[in-house]
């Protein structure tokens, strides 16, 4: 399918190439990231506007490095070059890259030199501002055509100009939140540079999505995998409303949801959306299965075969589903794949991520992918989803699970599900869930001596965990107001038994993960 009306990204394996496509998004553009690798098939389908050029782990004095595809240099389309995308289109248009004697991270201040099409009402000649640097290799000789624009003290061609040609170079990344005008220097080449319009919306993907399932999905019967979580349930209502009853749901309740949850689903996508869906109570088969299972990893994969092993024997009572819906998102994938030829770790695995057992002969569905958290919340609104789920924090595949570090029992599950609403029920009436991107209580394998009346108690130790957050890629503690960590103590020591000590956890991520495992 193609969109004129776009921008087509090519990923050169950086860990934040996402955020170069919702920058794009924010200026009212369609983009889409393509691996290097099928780039130029991408660039054939799309037929885009502009181009640009993601950041990445290798170096292009490397034997075997990812080059720019000929049919994009050829294309004479206006480009944008973002780190290793600058020194990609320095070295192939004929200009030298150096290896740097120690590189450049972290925050910097670039001068303004020159005026340029990407500064239209933004940065002016002789201020200074503040960027973000990751690079080690440099710039050494520009290319014939270009001239620098901006410079800073480890980057002499921090912002090099080709306006004859329409391309521009960035040693620096715009796409994160640490070069505070970057969004406004993409969206100046994306509207001023490319000439774009900027009326995409949430509701142009929409369309677009619901046109791609249909397409994708034809006559078949799909599953979803609903886990009556923000993604799952955004999904879900998208692949309806593209297909109708060809879709059903699958809720799984493994033993391993949060307090009431099981029922708010049904109770919304059978009850009111009226769309097939089938409760599997599936609690034996989890609990027995996570007996003496303590390592993280171990966790998730045992989970994210039962789930796969669940949907398998429902696909073969439904009969003849060829499809399985999952409400994947793109930090689940970054976290989770390697791009291939690059440095993206997985950092762990999630287990609504990744292929099926080849007997299933299934094809994915995943209309979210590209998609951060918030963006889904509004894509939710988009198509009706009532607030208590739109607004809903996340909750992650594996459930409490992974909340219970150590082994997984129904007595510890039963602990945690009254301490964790407690919490969320204390942070609801203080008029705070709002501003916070996801909390949650998580049940530590400790014990500790406490006090209660005049008797000793030897019992569990649970941690709180607040953290804002964009888009889940970083995260900051919640700062709580001074009485409420004290009061949601109280209530939770007295009213959960099992539990005699709260503590409060302050990482960010990183170093941290939002959730513990």
């Amino acid at each position: 399918m193609e969109h004129p009306d776009s921008i087509l990204i090519v990923d050169f394996g950086s860990q934040v190439t996402q955020l170069i496509a919702r920058r794009v998004r924010e200026a009212g553009v369609y983009s889409e990231i393509a691996p290097f690798q099928s780039a130029a098939d991408a660039f054939a389908r799309m037929q885009p506007r502009g181009i640009i050029l993601s950041g990445g782990p290798a170096s292009v004095l490397d034997e075997n490095s990812p080059r720019i595809p000929d049919a994009i240099m050829n294309s004479g389309l206006p480009m944008l070059g973002i780190c290793y995308g600058q020194q990609a289109l320095t070295q192939q248009l004929g200009g030298r890259v150096e290896k740097g004697m120690g590189g450049e991270f972290g925050e910097a201040f670039v001068s303004v030199d020159a005026t340029c099409a990407l500064f239209d009402g933004l940065w002016g000649e002789g201020e200074r501002h503040q960027v973000w640097m990751s690079h080690g290799d440099h710039v050494a000789v520009i290319a014939p055509g270009f001239h620098p624009v901006a410079s800073s003290p480890g980057a002499p061609f921090a912002i090099i100009a080709d306006e004859a040609r329409q391309i521009y170079a960035m040693q620096f990344h715009p796409e994160v939140v640490h070069t505070p005008d970057g969004s406004k220097l993409i969206a100046n080449f994306v509207r001023h540079v490319c000439g774009l319009p900027g009326d995409w919306s949430m509701a142009g993907f929409r369309a677009a999505k619901i046109a791609e399932i249909r397409a994708q999905v034809g006559t078949g019967k799909v599953i979803c995998g609903l886990s009556g979580g923000v993604d799952s349930s955004v999904a879900a209502l998208l692949i309806h409303e593209a297909i109708g009853d060809q879709l059903t749901c699958v809720f799984v309740d493994g033993g391993i949801l949060r307090a009431g949850e099981a029922e708010q689903v049904v109770g919304l996508f059978r009850g009111h959306y009226n769309i097939p869906l089938v409760h599997v109570q599936a609690q034996d088969l989890f609990m027995d299965g996570l007996a003496g299972v303590t390592d993280p990893e171990a966790k998730r994969k045992f989970i994210g075969k039962t789930f796969i092993d669940v949907f398998e024997a429902e696909a073969n009572k439904i009969g003849g589903a060829e499809f399985l819906a999952q409400g994947t998102l793109y930090p689940d994938v970054i976290e989770s794949v390697s791009f291939t030829g690059g440095p993206s770790v997985t950092i762990k695995s999630h287990h609504n991520v990744g292929g099926l057992p080849e007997r299933m002969n299934m094809q994915l569905v995943e209309p979210l992918r590209e998609l951060f958290k918030d963006e889904v919340r509004v894509l939710g609104r988009e198509l009706g989803l009532p607030d208590v789920f739109v607004g809903r924090h996340p909750f992650p595949g594996p459930g409490l699970a992974i909340r219970i570090p150590g082994e997984v029992t129904r007595e510890r599950c039963d602990i945690l599900r009254k301490a964790d609403a407690i919490y969320l029920e204390e942070i609801r009436s203080a008029g705070l869930y709002d501003a916070i991107w996801q909390a949650f209580a998580v049940l530590l394998p400790v014990r500790t001596v406490g006090v209660m009346g005049d008797a000793r108690t030897y019992d569990y130790v649970l941690a709180l965990r607040a953290v804002t957050s964009t888009d889940g890629m970083t995260a900051q503690a919640f700062s709580f107001p001074g009485d409420f960590l004290p009061r949601v103590t109280t209530r939770i020591i007295n009213e959960v038994r099992g539990i005699n000590r709260v503590t409060y956890d302050y990482t960010s991520k990183p170093p941290g993960t939002i959730e513990w495992e």
